[in-house]
């Protein structure tokens, strides 16, 4: 019988998934998604093949896991950083801001885009994983229109066009110059939405 890791069942899975996780994050930044396997992705987080499969069934599995993961926690954060924030600028500027933060490895990955190597079952569920970040979007854009603040636009487009900008990757992860370009971007949502 294997050896469990943690003081009880659920934190040995627990712990596992997340040696998986950051196991699948390296691989990815080294050489891709579509150029690693499974056996790969147990190797490099030290565990057994066969014992990966108790978890997940296959790699594109393991990848909506981890990206669901990421996505809760990112959310709870966003969250957190909203709470008390009533302006809707200064709740678009806290958007701006926390999506900076994001380093997220699917984004960045070497190789082909993702929705080019996944089956389209997976790409419909990986889709869905931005609805609770798209409904924090909405909700500030929403308040925002009605309060006056933003100007009058159709909200559904909004959120595509404020992800895409933000999306780009623009801001550099450090430097001197990482608070003037999360400023600048700050600047440019806001006067998109009709800001002055």
């Amino acid at each position: 019988m294997p050896k469990i890791i943690g003081g009880s069942l659920s934190e040995h899975r627990a712990q596992t998934r997340n040696k998986l996780f950051a196991a699948l994050t390296a691989l990815m930044t080294d050489r891709g998604f579509d150029a690693i396997s499974l056996a790969d992705i147990a190797g490099a987080a030290g565990i057994g093949r066969t014992a990966v499969y108790n978890h997940f069934p296959d790699k594109e599995a393991l990848l909506l896991a981890f990206i669901t993961h990421e996505t809760e926690q990112w959310v709870a954060s966003l969250e957190r950083a909203l709470d008390g924030v009533d302006d809707p600028v200064d709740q678009m500027r806290t958007y701006v801001r926390q999506h900076a933060q994001l380093k997220r490895v699917f984004h960045l990955a070497p190789g082909p885009d993702l929705r080019t190597v996944l089956s389209p079952a997976t790409r419909a569920q990986l889709r869905s994983h931005a609805e609770p970040v798209e409904d924090i979007l909405r909700r500030i854009l929403t308040a925002g229109i009605s309060q006056g603040t933003f100007a009058d636009q159709p909200v559904d487009t909004s959120i595509v066009l404020v992800n895409a900008c933000l999306a780009s990757r623009g801001v550099p992860d450090d430097g001197p110059g990482r608070d003037a370009a999360i400023t600048a971007t700050e600047a440019f949502v806001l006067r998109a939405l009709g800001v002055s």
